[in-house]
C-alpha cells in the first residue's frame, strides 16, 4: 500500500490560498448581510471599486516581482487623473486627454526607473520621495482645488456597464491584466523578470540587462497608475487634489494576498487580479456593514502583515 502523504500547508497556500480567502469573504458577507451579495447592483459596484485596486496592484506586482516596491503608485494615480481632468476642462477631447494621462503615468514610471538606475538607491527610498513630489505637483497644478465638469461623453463612457454587470473600469483592468499576463508568461522579458526576482546576481551573470528591466518594470507600473487615474476620475466624476492617497496600501495588500512573494521571483497575474477583487470586496463589505472608514485602514494594515508573514513562512517551508 502506498503511504498517505502528509498535508503540506505551504503547497496548499501557494495553490489555493487566494481563492480560499476570496470564497471565505463571500461566505462571511453573505451570512452577515445576505441582501448585499450577488444582487444586480452589488456586483457592478464591487467590480467598479475593485478596478482601481486591480490596476494599481498590476503595476505594484512588477516592482515586487523584482523584490522591490513602488510607493509612488498612489500619487502617480492621482496626478495622472488630475492631468487628464485639467486637459478635459481646457477643451481637449476626452479621448486624447485620457491617452495623455496614461502617457503621463508612463513618463512618471520612466522617471522613477531612471532615478533608481542612476542613484543606485533602493526603490523604497526613491519612490517614497517621489510620492511626496507627485502629491505636491498635484496640489500645484490643481491649485489645491477639485476639478470637475467633464464632457458628457467621458462620463457616459466611464459609467457604462456591459450586460448591466461589467463596468467599463473593470473591463479596462481585465484587458490590462490580459496583456500583462501575456508579457509575463509568453515573452523573454517576462522570463527575465522572474529570473531577476529569483536571483539577481545569477541573472546578471547570464547576460540579463538589470537596468533595462528595472526601467521596464517601473514604466509598466506608471502606465498602470495612469490607467487607474483615469478609471478613478471617471468613477468619482471629479479629480480631487488628494485622490489616490493611501491606495499604495491597497495595491501592496492586493499583490501579496494574490500570491506574489514579497521577496521576489514568485507570483502570477491572475492571482493579482483576485487579490484586487478581494480588497474591493473587503472595502465594499465594510461599507455595507457600516464599519468606520478608519477601521478599514486598520484592517488593510493588518492584512499586509498577515499576508507577508504567511509568505515568509511558506517560503521558509519550501526551502526545507
Amino acid at each position: 500500500m502506498s503511504e498517505k502523504k502528509a498535508f503540506n500547508f505551504a503547497a496548499f497556500w501557494q495553490r489555493f490560498g487566494t481563492i480560499s480567502i476570496l470564497l471565505l469573504l463571500l461566505v462571511i458577507l453573505a451570512v452577515t448581510k445576505p441582501t448585499a451579495v450577488f444582487t444586480s447592483t452589488s456586483i457592478p459596484q464591487i467590480l467598479r471599486q475593485s478596478a482601481v485596486n486591480i490596476l494599481l496592484a498590476l503595476g505594484e506586482f512588477f516592482a515586487i516581482l523584482l523584490g522591490y516596491i513602488d510607493l509612488s503608485i498612489s500619487a502617480a494615480c492621482g496626478l495622472t487623473g488630475m492631468c487628464s481632468a485639467l486637459l478635459m476642462r481646457a477643451g481637449t477631447p476626452w479621448v486624447i486627454a485620457c491617452i495623455a494621462g496614461v502617457l503621463c503615468g508612463t513618463l512618471i514610471g520612466a522617471l522613477n526607473g531612471f532615478m533608481i538606475n542612476k542613484t543606485g538607491l533602493h526603490p523604497f527610498i526613491i519612490t517614497l520621495g517621489m510620492q511626496t513630489v507627485y502629491f505636491g505637483l498635484m496640489l500645484v497644478v490643481s491649485n489645491s482645488s477639485s476639478v470637475y465638469g467633464f464632457p458628457a461623453g467621458f462620463s457616459k463612457f466611464m459609467n457604462a456597464t456591459l450586460w448591466n454587470v461589467l463596468p467599463v473600469g473593470a473591463i479596462i483592468a481585465l484587458i490590462a491584466a490580459g496583456i500583462l499576463w501575456f508579457v509575463t508568461a509568453k515573452t523573454k522579458v517576462g522570463r527575465n523578470l522572474y529570473a531577476l526576482g529569483g536571483n539577481r546576481e545569477a541573472a546578471w551573470y547570464s547576460g540579463i540587462n538589470v537596468h533595462r528591466h528595472q526601467m521596464i518594470v517601473y514604466m509598466i507600473s506608471g502606465t498602470c497608475a495612469g490607467l487607474a487615474g483615469i478609471v478613478l476620475t471617471g468613477r468619482l466624476n471629479a479629480a480631487a487634489p488628494t485622490a489616490g492617497t493611501g491606495y499604495e496600501t491597497f495595491a501592496i495588500a492586493a499583490t501579496i494576498i494574490g500570491g506574489t512573494s514579497f521577496f521576489g521571483g514568485v507570483g502570477k497575474i491572475p492571482g493579482v487580479v483576485a487579490g484586487g477583487l478581494i480588497i474591493g470586496i473587503i472595502n465594499y463589505g465594510m461599507t455595507v456593514l457600516m464599519i468606520d472608514a478608519s477601521m478599514q485602514k486598520v484592517v488593510m494594515g493588518a492584512l499586509i502583515i498577515v499576508a507577508v508573514t504567511l509568505d515568509h513562512l511558506v517560503s521558509a517551508s519550501s526551502r526545507k
